[in-house]
């Protein structure tokens, strides 16, 4: 699997779960604008591959690129363009949700808008929230404060671990659109879903990790 110009791209990759091998010779290349949909069945190594392409976990054989580089030599360049969303929503319980995106640009040493994180907070729905704790927030309530998070973060690479877990059919339709947005803007995104997606227009690749049927994408 590969990309014309891939700016993320998977070399020979290998990947070991304890004794078992869940994956490798993996090669793929993804380019501005792409997305590239991990699917599979549980236990088969999506997760283990998002956590490799964050950098988190390193793999058995094989390497990652970012703009041509391995991304263990450019890391802070690469975390400075890599945002990644997983299962968890990284959100801290006693400060709201505004606090919750000034402590999360902070860590990734970037000068806190507020202005901006308030706006981006409205957007996703959470006008209503901005001065409460986030422990009293619902899960999807939570997960739009690490979606707000993530668009505050302005990065160029998405890689989202099952992003619409938690979701209404409303906030599933704007995660959508974020993605949508996104890529017109030439970002990339890796993700997993076990939900079908509705992403007409974009350009997508399908990556198959494990031997299961990938079901149809509307």
């Amino acid at each position: 699997m590969t990309s014309e110009t891939p700016q993320l791209s998977v070399h020979n990759l290998a990947c070991a779960r304890g004794e078992r091998l869940l994956f490798k010779g993996m090669n793929f290349g993804v380019g501005a604008g792409e997305l590239l949909l991990v699917q599979g069945g549980n236990g088969q190594g999506k997760t283990s591959l998002l956590r490799l392409l964050t950098g988190l976990a390193r793999p058995e054989e094989g390497e990652i690129r970012w703009r041509g580089e391995n991304i263990r030599k450019n890391r802070e360049e690469f975390h400075a363009e890599m945002i990644y969303l997983g299962h968890a929503n990284g959100v801290k319980d006693d400060l709201n949700p505004v606090e919750n995106l000034r402590f999360a640009e902070g860590l990734q040493g970037r000068a806190f808008e507020q202005e901006r994180a308030v706006g981006i907070l409205k957007q996703l729905g959470l006008s209503l929230c901005l001065d409460l704790p986030c422990r009293v927030l619902s899960f999807g309530q939570r997960r739009r404060v690490a979606l707000s998070a993530m668009l505050l973060a302005d990065a160029k690479l998405w890689i989202l671990d099952e992003p619409l877990t938690g979701l209404d059919v409303h906030a599933v339709a704007l995660m959508e659109g974020l993605i949508r947005d996104h890529l017109a803007a030439g970002g990339l995104v890796v993700a997993t879903t076990h939900q079908a997606l509705n992403l007409e227009g974009v350009k997508v690749q399908r990556l198959l990790v494990g031997n299961v049927a990938i079901p149809e994408m509307a």
